[in-house]
């Protein structure tokens, strides 16, 4: 039986790879998603903060300026290294899965993954290990795409589906699939064991700097959707994004996310 190729989203050593280029492409842009989520939850200099599947910090970095201890996690190296090197007095990083924190129970006020827990295999087991080191009353806050993604990701499906109808493209992490409906997305924070869940809509263009075309394998190289296309076909592509920009200088990809707020 042949074995089943593990997706590279759920492999660490494709993100230590990519850690560096995340910070540069995605880091910003997903920086303002998790202010959003900051902003509808209390914290204090007395507030400890965990933020799984951290990625490069963009949550961790952002709440320190609170004055609260964070712990940032993420099971690539590469990106716990990314948060470490920032310095910061009360942000400690480790390596750690998100699917088996090795962690107390009932440890933090405010437990937050940002498009994080929603790239896991057993995602459902990554919401019930948010819930667990969440203390009595405290918060766990989930950030996910809508179903067909954000930024580059997004346009690229797009246009792979305008310039290539009859080619699959890549399937989205099941999570994302998963909890794109607000309805089905409280519904599983509260199998979870979180209660009151509300979830918000927020959406923020990605600004495309057509510049950036000039290295395409930079810009959309994250991407299976990218990798899986022909040399030629990446011309294609690449031509479509400079008709859809025009005579701009960049190009906006309006990208929703869904935000969750629920209590322990």
């Amino acid at each position: 039986m042949p074995e089943i190729e593990t997706p590279p989203f759920e492999n660490p050593d494709h993100w230590d790879k990519a850690a560096r280029q995340y910070r540069q492409t995605a880091h910003i842009f997903t920086s303002r998603f998790a202010e959003d989520a900051l902003v509808r939850v209390t914290l204090t200099p007395q507030s400890h903060v965990l933020d799984v599947a951290a990625g490069t910090g963009a949550l961790a970095l952002a709440a320190a300026r609170t004055g609260a201890h964070i712990l940032a996690t993420d099971f690539s190296p590469g990106m716990v290294a990314c948060i470490a090197e920032a310095g910061l007095p009360n942000v400690e990083a480790r390596t750690m899965d998100g699917q088996s924190l090795d962690l107390p129970d009932e440890t933090f006020d405010a437990v937050f993954s940002i498009f994080g827990v929603i790239m896991f295999p057993d995602w459902r087991k990554g919401l019930a290990e948010m819930r667990r080191v969440t203390r009595p009353g405290g918060y766990g806050v989930v950030a996910t795409w809508q179903d067909q993604g954000a930024a580059t990701f997004l346009l690229l499906g797009q246009i792979r589906k305008k310039l290539f109808p009859d080619r699959a493209g890549i399937a989205m992490p099941q999570a994302i699939q998963a909890l794109s409906n607000p309805d089905d997305f409280a519904r599983e924070l509260v199998t979870a064991g979180y209660r009151d869940p509300r979830i918000e809509s927020v959406t923020h263009d990605y600004l495309l700097d057509l510049a950036a075309l000039d290295d395409p394998d930079t810009l959309f190289g994250m991407s299976p959707d990218w990798v899986s296309l022909s040399n030629a076909e990446k011309a294609k592509v690449i031509a479509e994004v400079r008709i859809m920009a025009g005579d701009r200088p960049d190009l906006p990809i309006p990208s929703t996310a869904l935000i969750a707020i629920a209590k322990r």
